[in-house]
């Protein structure tokens, strides 16, 4: 696997490492010692498929409080998205900061998200399919979320027609936690 750290700290892109010949190709998607070579402690505990129908819509800014934070692996198995991360670790050197990559079945790259990081997408196109591999187990007590288009963020999503849920428009403007 080919490892790209993110502009964000301990977050990664990661590029199966393809060996081909006439019948296709075969890749590793997941050892525990490239990952921890690379700074990475990730156990799956859950696994995870969204299916969204149409083109434009927008899933998050999702993320899971102590004592269910969770680190996610995200790869677009059908179709493509924009993926983003937001920095929601208050001791991190890229606090608030963002960033995007585009995921598609074609390019087989997968996001690694970090603990206490808010995370979302947008379809590229119709009928795509993400699937999650987490690293905590879901607590609807720790769910929590940001604003997908807080200007705390400076987000440029696509400029799609957006099919967003009511719970993911609800969140509140981001403030910062006092220390």
């Amino acid at each position: 696997m080919i490892f790209t750290e993110s502009t964000i700290k301990g977050a990664f892109l990661i590029d199966p490492e393809r060996i081909e010949d006439s019948r296709g190709f075969f890749a590793r998607t997941m050892c525990q010692r490239e990952f921890e070579s690379h700074g990475i402690t990730f156990r799956q505990v859950q696994c995870n498929l969204s299916f969204n129908k149409k083109k434009g819509i927008l899933r998050g800014m999702h993320y899971q409080c102590a004592p269910y934070e969770e680190a996610k692996l995200v790869w677009c198995i059908k179709g493509a998205i924009y993926d983003v991360l937001i920095d929601l670790r208050p001791l991190s050197q890229t606090y608030t900061q963002h960033s995007a990559v585009i995921l598609t079945a074609e390019n087989r790259r997968m996001h690694y998200i970090p603990e206490g990081c808010a995370h979302g997408f947008q379809t590229l196109e119709e009928n795509t399919e993400i699937f999650y591999q987490m690293s905590a187990f879901y607590d609807p007590r720790c769910a929590k979320g940001v604003r997908w288009d807080d200007p705390a963020f400076g987000i440029q999503w696509p400029a799609d027609e957006r099919l967003i849920s009511d719970r993911d428009l609800s969140y509140p403007d981001f403030i910062e936690p006092q220390h």
